[in-house]
């Protein structure tokens, strides 16, 4: 059973940066992708990268340029660094790994990113 913990989250400005951990274990991570997902209030959960066991990322087109998910094997960590944060950012952040075409039903505590003025 996956264990997710996500930090990294805080209150920054438009047009500023965070970086977003998540380690985690439970799992061999290095056989998972992992994703990196989003909730806003009173909207529904969305992914917004992926990096696949190789390291190939995928991101979401609202966050395409600006956002980079990277993975250290080493560490049981994945980031995601988030430049030229926007209001619509605004969202608890949480992690996620997948085996195969399977995402976890385990979710770790989030951690809150807020964007502003």
């Amino acid at each position: 059973q996956v264990q997710l913990v996500e930090s990294g989250g805080g209150l920054v400005q438009f047009g500023g940066s965070l970086r977003l951990s998540c380690v985690t274990s439970g799992i061999i991570f290095s056989h998972y992708s992992m994703g990196w997902y989003r909730q806003a209030p009173g909207k529904q959960r969305e992914l917004v990268a992926l990096i696949t066991t190789v390291g190939r990322p995928h991101y979401a087109d609202s966050v395409k340029g600006r956002f980079t998910i990277s993975r250290d094997n080493a560490k049981s960590t994945v980031y995601l660094q988030m430049n030229n944060l926007k209001h619509e950012d605004t969202a608890v952040y949480y992690c996620n790994a997948r085996w195969g075409s399977q995402w976890s039903d385990q979710w770790g505590q989030g951690t809150q990113v807020t964007v502003s003025s």
